[in-house]
C-alpha cells in the first residue's frame, strides 16, 4: 500500500510541475504591450502613453525610469515613437537615448546557433538584442527629433552614432538594408547645414549605396559638384536628374512624415520536415541526422520560434500643402519591408537554433527516464525535464512594436519669409506656420502610428 501511495503521489506531483511549467510559458512580450497597440490603432495617442507609463512604473515622462534593462528598454522605444507623435520631442529623445545604451545587436552574419538561441529564447529579462534595422532607426528617429528643434548638435551626435552602427555593418558584412537610407540622407542633411561638405558627402555616399531615390537627389547632386565627390552611381544618377542651382539667399524646408507601425514579434509554430528545410544549410551533417531520428521516433515533431508577424500594408501616401498650393509626394522609405526582409534572411539560422535546442531538450527528457528506476515515475519526470526546458525555450517576442512602417521625406527650397504648411498622413493632419531666414531651413515632421 505504502509503495502504491507513493507512485500516486509521484504521478500527481510530477504531472502538477508539468502542467505548471507549461502554463508559465504563454503571453509574452507582444501581449503585455496589446492594450497600448490597440489605443494606437483607434487614434488614441495618450492612452498609449499611459499604458507605458505603466509598464513602466512612472506616474508621467518626467519620473526617471529606476531599470532601463530587459523589457524597460522596449518599453523606452516604444514610449519614445508615442511622445514623437505628441510633438514631445525633449522626452522622446530622452527615451531612445536611454534605450539605446541598453539595447544591444544581435548579429545573425557572425553569431553561432547557440549564440542566437541564448538571445532568442529568453525569458524576456535579460538584455534585448535588437536587429541591425532597430538599431539603425533608433538614431535615424532621434536625428528627427533633434532637427525638428532645430538643434543640429543633437542631431549630429546622432549621426555620428549612426556612423558607428554603419561601420560596425560593413566590417562585419552584414547586409544594409533599405533602413539605411532615411537616416543616411538624415546626416548628410545635418552636417550639408552645419557646414561640414565632406562629412556630408560621406554619408550622402550610404544614401546612395542604398539606393538614393531621384526626388532626392538635386541637393546631394548639387554638393557633390561643389565638394569633387564622384562615384559610378552619383554619375549615373547625376546624369538621369535635374539638379538647377538654386536662388541666391533661398531657404530650405525638410519634411518627415513616419506614420503606420512594423509587425510585432510572434512565436510560430512549424512541422519538424518543413524546419529543417528552412534550417539546413546552418546546421551540421550530424545534428541534421539527429533531429531526423528523433523525428522518425515522434520525439521531435513541431518546432517554435519567433518571427515578425504579417504586414500591415498601407497603401498611402502623405499629403503636402505649402502656402495653400500642394506639392509633390514625398520619398518613401518602406521601413516594414525592409524589415521583413531582413528577419526573414535570418529565419533559418533562427530556426536552426530552435531545433537544436529542441534535440538538447528531448536528449535531457530520455537520460531522466532512463536514469529513473521506475518506469511510470521515469516517464514523468520525462516529461517533467522536457516541460521545464520547453517553458525556458519559449520565444522571446520582444521588439520594437512602435517603429514606423513609412518613413516619407520631402525637401524643398523656398524663398525666405512667412509660410504657412500642412502636412496629413493617416487621418491627421498638421499645420505650421513659420519665418525663413534668408540661407535658413526648417525641419517639420508628423508621426502616426496606426
Amino acid at each position: 500500500m505504502g509503495a502504491v501511495r507513493h507512485r500516486s503521489g509521484g504521478w500527481r506531483a510530477a504531472l502538477a510541475v508539468a502542467v505548471a511549467l507549461a502554463s508559465s510559458a504563454c503571453g509574452g512580450h507582444s501581449s503585455t504591450t496589446l492594450k497600448a497597440r490597440t489605443a494606437l490603432d483607434a487614434g488614441r495617442p495618450k492612452a498609449a502613453l499611459a499604458e507605458y507609463n505603466e509598464l513602466l512604473d512612472v506616474e508621467s515622462v518626467n519620473e526617471r525610469v529606476k531599470d532601463a534593462s530587459g523589457d524597460a528598454s522596449l518599453y523606452l522605444l516604444d514610449r519614445s515613437m508615442v511622445l514623437q507623435q505628441l510633438r514631445d520631442y525633449p522626452h522622446s529623445s530622452s527615451d531612445l537615448e536611454t534605450a539605446d545604451k541598453a539595447v544591444e545587436l544581435l548579429d545573425f552574419a557572425h553569431g553561432t546557433i547557440d549564440d542566437i538561441g541564448r538571445y532568442l529564447y529568453s525569458d524576456d529579462t535579460g538584455p534585448y538584442k535588437a536587429p541591425a534595422y532597430e538599431k539603425v532607426m533608433i538614431n535615424t528617429m532621434n536625428m528627427v527629433n533633434y532637427l525638428v528643434r532645430g538643434d543640429l548638435n543633437g542631431a549630429r551626435i546622432e549621426a555620428r552614432r549612426l556612423a558607428v552602427m554603419q561601420k560596425f555593418l560593413s566590417e562585419h558584412d552584414n547586409d544594409k538594408g533599405a533602413w539605411v537610407g532615411p537616416g543616411s540622407y538624415l546626416a548628410g542633411f545635418v552636417f550639408e547645414r552645419s557646414n561640414s561638405s565632406d562629412e556630408a558627402m560621406q554619408f550622402y555616399r550610404e544614401s546612395l549605396e542604398v539606393g538614393l531615390p531621384a526626388e532626392l537627389a538635386p541637393p546631394v547632386i548639387r554638393l557633390g559638384r561643389r565638394t569633387g565627390f564622384t562615384s559610378p552611381r552619383f554619375e549615373e544618377l547625376a546624369a538621369a536628374t535635374r539638379a538647377q542651382d538654386v536662388p541666391e539667399g533661398s531657404a530650405e524646408l525638410l519634411i518627415v512624415a513616419s506614420y503606420g507601425r512594423v509587425p510585432v514579434k510572434v512565436a510560430k509554430r512549424i512541422p519538424i520536415g518543413l524546419a529543417l528545410t528552412y534550417a539546413s544549410m546552418f546546421m551540421s551533417p550530424a545534428k541534421q541526422a539527429q533531429a531526423n531520428e528523433l523525428a522518425a521516433q515522434g520525439l521531435v515533431t513541431w518546432i517554435n520560434y519567433p518571427e515578425l508577424g504579417k504586414r500591415r500594408i498601407v497603401y498611402e501616401t502623405p499629403q503636402i500643402t505649402i502656402d495653400g498650393v500642394a506639392g509633390p509626394a514625398p520619398t518613401l522609405y518602406p521601413i516594414d519591408e525592409a524589415a521583413v526582409a531582413a528577419w526573414n534572411k535570418s529565419k533559418g539560422a533562427v530556426i536552426a537554433s530552435a531545433i537544436t535546442r529542441l534535440i538538447t531538450r528531448v536528449v535531457a527528457g530520455q537520460v531522466a527516464r532512463r536514469a529513473a528506476k521506475d518506469n511510470v515515475i521515469g516517464v514523468l519526470l520525462s516529461l517533467g525535464t522536457q516541460a521545464t526546458l520547453t517553458a525556458l525555450d519559449t520565444p522571446d517576442t520582444r521588439s520594437w512594436g512602435t517603429l514606423p512602417s513609412e518613413v516619407a521625406i520631402y525637401r524643398v527650397n523656398l524663398p525666405p519669409g512667412k509660410h504657412v504648411v500642412t502636412v496629413s498622413a493617416r487621418g491627421e493632419v498638421q499645420r505650421e506656420e513659420f519665418v525663413l531666414e534668408p540661407n535658413g531651413w526648417k525641419a517639420l515632421n508628423l508621426t502616426v502610428l496606426r
